[in-house]
């Protein structure tokens, strides 16, 4: 199997600006998510950024940088000019791995592109865990993803579903036993002739109010096939908190 890694990075970011280029134990963020990359078997990986100091920071550290528009609206648009620029046959497999979780699992990104490999019925693949805790289910800013039986996903949510109706009928309090509840990870593999079809698709409502981009490939009809895993989740970055809270951990 044969994939590459492409990581989204721009400077501007509304609730941490140059978030990229945060010092994680002696080199930019982006640089450690990178070197996991590397880890995954991937045959490239290349970091897809608008701003000349991210890709002057990841040349230095021995990584390639293609420059992309400063318009795109979302990674996967930006994911998708670098495809177009790299000339990728449509049936390569790009793998959209956040440039803001430097302790991804490099067994996760290539389990990843497994199963988009092996699933020839699904456009894209992304990864879940299950959720033990209540408190996870009835977070919105965790997103929730519902399977079929061949793992293919159903509909992904801000709310908690699946809704165990008499259980949670006081309340989401307690998980009952056997509910297939997931969280779902961001990361995506997507072959490259989907990839040019997504940027060409109307937004969907169910999108626009759930604020999950994934929403646009299932309300037209495209399958997204997810890799459960039952690594704990690995912990990513949106505010400089975070970052405290992610270099207390590594130390």
């Amino acid at each position: 199997m044969r994939f590459s890694v492409i990581i989204p990075a721009r400077y501007a970011s509304t609730r941490f600006p140059g978030k990229p280029l945060a010092d994680v134990a002696g080199k930019p963020m982006v640089v450690r998510v990178a070197e996991r990359a590397a880890r995954s078997g991937a045959a490239e990986v290349l970091i897809a950024t608008d701003d000349a100091r991210i890709a002057r920071a990841v040349g230095q550290h021995g990584y390639t940088a293609v420059m992309t528009r400063r318009g795109h609206v979302s990674g996967t648009d930006r994911i998708a000019e670098v495809a177009a620029r790299r000339r990728y046959r449509s049936g390569h497999i790009v793998v959209n791995v956040q440039g803001d979780e430097p302790l991804i699992a490099p067994a996760l990104i290539r389990q990843v592109a497994a199963g988009l490999a092996r699933h020839r019925a699904a456009a894209m693949a992304t990864a879940c865990h299950p959720i033990a805790d209540a408190r996870e289910l009835r977070n919105p800013n965790v997103v929730k993803v519902a399977l079929d039986r061949d793992g293919y996903a159903l509909y992904f949510s801000r709310a908690p579903i699946p809704y165990a109706r008499d259980a949670f009928a006081r309340g989401v309090s307690r998980i009952p036993p056997g509910l297939p509840a997931y969280r779902h990870l961001g990361i995506y593999a997507y072959r490259v002739g989907f990839l040019r079809a997504f940027t060409r698709l109307a937004p969907a409502a169910i999108e626009r109010f759930e604020a999950l981009e994934q929403l646009r490939a299932l309300a037209h009809g495209y399958r997204i096939h997810c890799v459960v895993t039952r690594a704990a989740p690995h912990p990513g970055v949106d505010t400089p908190a975070d970052l405290k809270r992610l270099l207390r951990r590594i130390a």
